[in-house]
């Protein structure tokens, strides 16, 4: 008669793990918006920093490339380099998920929504 009540035991650990999940998906979006990455083109002369959830956040720019005569390659070089930084946090966030993912059992490339 009090066979079904097991199912029950089994839904609140799965309840458990469900609300673990969601507080460890908190914490990693908070690490991913405080982690910068560096991405760089031109050999280091434009570097672009952006949080590991690809929000850009800074330029640094070494002037010796400031020639009005090459303009087109300086907008090419500030976008290589935003791209680089850019692809690096999808890197560094595909990464973190990877590991969450890994310490909770789950399948590796498992796709979890609003990361």
């Amino acid at each position: 008669m009090l066979k079904g009540l097991g199912g029950l035991g089994d839904m609140a650990k799965m309840m458990k793990a469900a609300q673990e999940m969601q507080t460890k998906m908190a914490t990693l979006q908070s690490e991913l918006e405080n982690t910068v990455v560096v991405g760089e083109s031109g050999a280091g002369l434009v570097k672009a920093r952006c949080t590991a959830k690809g929000e850009l956040t800074g330029l640094d720019i070494d002037p010796s490339i400031f020639n009005p005569d090459e303009k087109e390659v300086v907008e090419d070089l500030i976008l290589a380099a935003i791209k680089d930084a850019q692809s690096k946090a999808q890197e560094k966030s595909k990464q973190e998920m990877e590991k969450l993912t890994a310490d909770m059992g789950l399948p590796a490339g498992m796709n979890i929504p609003g990361l």
